[in-house]
């Protein structure tokens, strides 16, 4: 029952991380267009908590691309230590 609450877990955090990813691309090619761009504002409803998260966390004047990047490397972090906790559990 552990392993499968861990790995649920850690399929979305893997989920929220990809969704990054996507987004971050979507921001270099769709440029200011970006917020018209269907996926992207769909990319942008998934990764909102823990943007917001980061951004809480950050001084108010930090910008957008380093709150993205933080909480990127923040759910990588929860990725891999979700895996060797699974690992060892």
């Amino acid at each position: 029952m552990l392993g499968f609450v861990i790995g649920a877990l850690r399929a979305i955090v893997e989920m929220l991380g990809l969704c990054l990813i996507g987004q971050g691309f979507l921001h270099l090619l769709a440029g200011e267009r970006r917020q018209q761009n269907a996926i992207y504002r769909f990319f942008d409803l998934l990764t909102r908590p823990p943007r917001r998260l980061i951004a809480l966390l950050l001084p108010k004047r930090a910008s957008n691309c380093l709150v993205g990047l933080l909480a990127f490397m923040l759910l990588f972090t929860l990725w891999i230590g979700l895996a060797w906790l699974r690992k060892f559990l």
